[in-house]
């Protein structure tokens, strides 16, 4: 019988040595994800340029081997104050810390050392793919009118794939999301000033590298550079001027909230972020937009952003 495209489970864990299988399960780690795709085995090809008395192909090795996975999953809280959210391991892959106080909020904050990774077990039909000590990035995404989402982007240690019977994950902690309107998405401000947002994305900007020495293979994250956009409502200059505020390299708080349900609501806060310029103008509808990018900045270090459920 043929395997079935379709059929696909994803299962996540954090490790607790990094490298060594954590044995994420379907019943306590199922993933409910969107748009997943696999790289199953990237890497190098070392050629042995063997010298031959024909011509012909050389053999060669392949090293270096990683598997990289992307999927999108939705971007809504726990149902339960205080409690992470259930995509709370992925976003620990990827440099940031999940800080609980329980039965009021979970906050997540970037961070630049102790770096988490997690065993990841993504099966198609039969064929179960497992990356180890994986490391990624992350992208929010929020579209008027879309449901917001987290899209990732996770390297992981190659392990042979084998075949294991299917399993049936337990997906009793996501939360059905609500679309991005407004009603749901209440608050969108820069420098207090409220805007109409049409999309809005930050992305983590980790800088993953593979690091495949004599002792040691590892995915390390090794650098970040978060950069976040807006497409809005065109203002008065008066009311906000962005080429001004370009200009003089200004620093400003921008917070983004949405949801009206306190143990689903989550607000992403950016205290010090730069505009760059504006570079270009964009026309919906025959409606001025200004299509705006920022730089997040750290303050006191690793507070460039802030995502808070509460």
């Amino acid at each position: 019988m043929p395997l079935k495209w379709k059929s696909k489970t994803l299962l996540a864990k954090i490790e607790t040595v990094s490298g060594t299988d954590a044995v994420p399960t379907a019943a306590a780690n199922g993933v409910l994800a969107t748009n997943v795709t696999l790289s199953p085995m990237e890497g190098e090809d070392v050629s042995r340029n063997l010298d031959l008395p024909y011509m012909g192909a050389s053999p060669s090795i392949p090293v270096g081997l990683r598997s990289m996975l992307s999927f999108d999953v939705e971007l809504v809280g726990s149902g339960a104050l205080g409690t992470a959210p259930a995509f709370g391991p992925l976003l620990r892959m990827c440099a940031v810390a999940e800080v609980i106080t329980a039965g009021v909020k979970v906050e997540y904050n970037p961070i630049t050392d102790a770096h988490e990774s997690g065993s990841i077990y993504f099966a198609i039909d039969t064929i179960r793919h497992v990356l180890t000590g994986a490391r990624g990035t992350a992208v929010f995404k929020l579209n008027a009118q879309g449901i917001p989402v987290i899209s990732f982007a996770i390297t992981g240690l190659f392990n042979l794939p084998s075949d294991q019977a299917k399993v049936t994950p337990v997906f009793t902690a996501w939360q059905d999301p609500t679309v991005a309107t407004k009603a749901n998405t209440p608050t969108f401000t820069i420098a207090n000033t409220a805007f109409v947002l049409r999309d809005f994305s930050l992305d983590l900007g980790c800088q993953v590298e593979p690091r495949m020495l004599i002792g040691s293979e590892s995915i390390l994250i090794v650098d970040k550079a978060e950069q976040f956009k807006a497409t809005v409502e065109a203002v008065p200059l008066a009311t906000y001027n962005p080429y001004q505020v370009a200009q003089a390299q200004t620093k400003q708080a921008v917070q983004l909230v949405h949801g009206t349900v306190a143990s689903k609501r989550w607000t992403l806060d950016q205290p010090r972020a730069q505009q760059r310029r504006l570079a270009s103008l964009e026309n919906a509808q025959n409606i001025l937009e200004w299509p705006l990018q920022f730089d997040p900045l750290p303050n006191a270090g690793n507070d460039q952003w802030k995502l808070t459920f509460a």
